[in-house]
């Protein structure tokens, strides 16, 4: 099972292909698209500012192959900023457009008494426990570093949230495309069962 982690030049791309190989999947970190659209499941990585990760994937053509992976039936995980580049846009450091996959606004932390970035575990809530992506899962604290979280525009893409002074997205999901806005391959034991829950959903998709 070929799991493909885009690499646009931003992006922890080592330990989230260590993390899919421990998970027992071969880890294919590639640009190319024909490699990106046949594997069997797709990760966007994402480290840095919202408007430069765009102006990567657009100079390099990995925007479009992204969103035609994500119209399709193969699985795709944005971790961190990859799942914020989900959505349409995002306030930081300026008006961005993103890839429009999910439609929604990413947006600053509010200025007020809780400190930013938002940074530490905290508890995920699942919204949809009945969600394959949380299948023999309970609830658990997970590691978040963020400036940024998204605010989803429908309702049911929204499948789990965490507190920091309000609910603040933590996971999102329509049909097989998804996105955590922590790093599951650093957030201990729940991280990594999400991870494999996720490349679970690969095998389905081969098989199908």
């Amino acid at each position: 099972m070929a799991i493909a982690i885009v690499d646009y030049g931003m992006g922890n791309l080592h330990s989230v292909g260590k993390a899919v190989e421990r998970l027992g999947y071969e880890a294919l970190v590639t640009g190319d698209r024909d490699a990106i659209l046949g594997a069997d499941g797709v990760i966007l990585p994402g480290v840095g500012a919202f408007g430069d990760a765009m102006v990567h994937l657009r100079e390099s053509g990995l925007d479009a192959v992204v969103k035609e992976s994500a119209a399709g039936p193969t699985p795709l995980l944005g971790i961190c900023l990859g799942m914020q580049l989900l959505f349409s846009s995002s306030e930081e450091h300026g008006e961005h457009e993103g890839l429009n996959i999910l439609p929604g606004k990413v947006v600053r932390f509010a200025p007020g008494e809780l400190k930013v970035p938002h940074m530490g575990w905290n508890r995920l809530q699942f919204l949809h426990p009945e969600n394959p992506l949380f299948a023999g899962l309970e609830a658990s604290h997970v590691y978040f570093v963020h400036s940024y979280h998204a605010r989803t525009d429908v309702e049911s893409d929204l499948l789990a949230v965490t507190d920091y002074g309000h609910p603040v997205t933590a996971i999102v999901g329509r049909g097989s495309n998804f996105g955590m806005q922590f790093h599951p391959e650093k957030s201990g034991e729940l991280g990594m069962k999400l991870l494999g829950n996720f490349l679970a959903l690969t095998r389905s998709k081969a098989q199908s």
